[in-house]
Formats: structure tokens, C-alpha cells, sequence
């Protein structure tokens, strides 16, 4: 696994809970996050959707993990899903002041969109440069509508250096693609046939090594079929092939 370099291959799930079922394969002592920490190298953070965490709370997080892990950070859903990327500058502000707890070791933000919103791209416009100037950093986008998987959207994603998101499963043919800026690679692997359940076998992990392997830029693969717990034993195996 490369460390460090632009074709770094990073593997982790979303949320690192560790199940009984597969604790033997993260030995140790300490935290959750530690153990976790010394087997995978990237985690993403879905917590940040639903409510704000203190500054204090990333600083520690931070300082738990190894030098080259990194957190992927969700967009809080009161930009994304309350006010539809519009009018955000103040919330924008109160992620960016916590997040800072995470220093060096913060990835990219996730801004995950509501099945309903439409690509627009005088909102969209507005939204990514503030995001880029309050938060900065590297972003990845993972939207739902099929609006966005339309050459107009993929434009303005380049021109604002946001990674589409490949998702699976996918809610339109070209989501289970990434798009967007060339520049980063990020997989959301959600489970399926059932969502958030089902867990990948060998064929479709080795399938997923074969993609991180041959993506050419940094590549995050993230397990969010997380309910039954299968995500991380999926993150180890695919770990395991890289």
C-alpha cells in the first residue's frame, strides 16, 4: 500500500465501531479509534451529518491515531438537506472552526445531497466557492439526483476541483462511476443488494482492490454497509489485497 504519495490507497468505513464478531482481527489495547487506527489507515466520519462535535473532540480524535491516517468528514445535512447549499456562510464557519481539530490529519469533507436536489448551477457555483474559501481543503461530492450525472454538472465539478463520488449501489447507471475532478478518487460502498446490510464477497472485493489499485491518484474505498456490521470485516479483507 503506498504511504503518503499521490496514488495512495486509502481503506476504512464509516464510523469505526469495532463488532464483537471481528475483534480478534483488531488486537490491542486502548480505544476503538486506536485499534481501528492500527489496522486501517482512513475512516469517514458520519457523526459531523447530524450534529457538531467540539473542537476538542477532532483535537482528540487527532491525537489517537498514526501520523498518516486521515478522517473524511461529512457536511452537516443542515447545509446539504435544510438549506439546500443556500445561505451556509455561518454554518460553513462553525464546521470549519471544529474540524480544525484534526489538523494534518483531516481528509476530504463529504458533501452528500438529498435525493431531490437539482444540479443548479448558479447555487452550486456560489456554494463551492464558499466552501473552498471557509473551509478549504479537498471535497468530494456524493449527489443523488440524476441532474448531476449530466456533462453540465461534471464541468462544474472540474472547474471547482470536487471528486464525484462512486457509489454503490447506484441510484442512476453513472453514479456507480466517479466523475467530477480527476484529482481524487472516492468510492461509497453502501452494500448491496440490501442497503447498509448485505455484506461484499470475494469476488466483489477483489473487484474493489483491482479499482483502488489501478485509480492512478489517491483513492479512498469506504464500507458504509455498516448496520450488520460487515463493514469492516469488508475494509479488512480488501486491506488484506492491497
Amino acid at each position: 500500500m503506498a504511504g503518503g504519495s499521490s496514488d495512495t490507497i486509502r481503506i476504512g468505513t464509516a464510523g469505526w465501531s469495532i463488532p464483537k464478531a471481528v475483534a480478534a482481527r483488531f488486537p490491542g489495547s486502548g480505544s476503538h479509534l486506536e485499534r481501528y487506527a492500527a489496522q486501517l489507515n482512513a475512516v469517514e466520519i458520519n457523526s459531523s451529518f447530524y450534529r457538531p462535535h467540539r473542537r476538542a473532540t477532532y483535537e482528540r480524535w487527532a491525537a489517537s491515531v498514526p501520523a498518516d491516517f486521515r478522517f473524511a468528514v461529512k457536511l452537516p445535512r443542515a447545509i446539504t438537506h435544510e438549506r439546500r447549499l443556500t445561505g451556509p456562510e455561518d454554518l460553513l464557519a462553525a464546521f470549519a472552526d471544529e474540524i480544525a481539530g484534526l489538523g494534518e490529519k483531516r481528509g476530504p469533507v463529504l458533501i452528500q445531497l438529498p435525493p431531490s436536489l437539482i444540479f443548479d448551477a448558479a447555487v452550486t457555483d456560489v456554494f463551492f466557492k464558499q466552501l473552498h474559501k471557509i473551509v478549504g481543503g479537498r471535497a468530494v461530492c456524493e449527489p443523488r439526483h440524476a441532474s448531476w450525472f449530466e456533462a453540465s454538472a461534471d464541468v462544474s465539478l472540474v472547474r471547482h476541483k470536487i471528486a464525484r463520488v462512486a457509489a454503490d449501489p447506484a441510484r442512476v447507471p453513472h453514479a456507480a462511476l466517479p466523475g467530477g475532478w480527476p484529482g481524487l478518487r472516492y468510492t461509497r460502498l453502501h452494500g448491496s443488494p440490501r442497503v447498509y446490510w448485505s455484506s461484499y464477497d470475494d469476488a466483489a472485493i477483489q473487484s474493489h482492490a483491482g479499482t483502488a489499485r489501478d485509480a492512478g491518484v489517491e483513492s479512498w474505498t469506504i464500507y458504509d454497509n455498516t448496520a450488520s456490521g460487515a463493514a469492516i470485516a469488508n475494509a479488512i479483507d480488501l486491506h488484506d489485497r492491497v
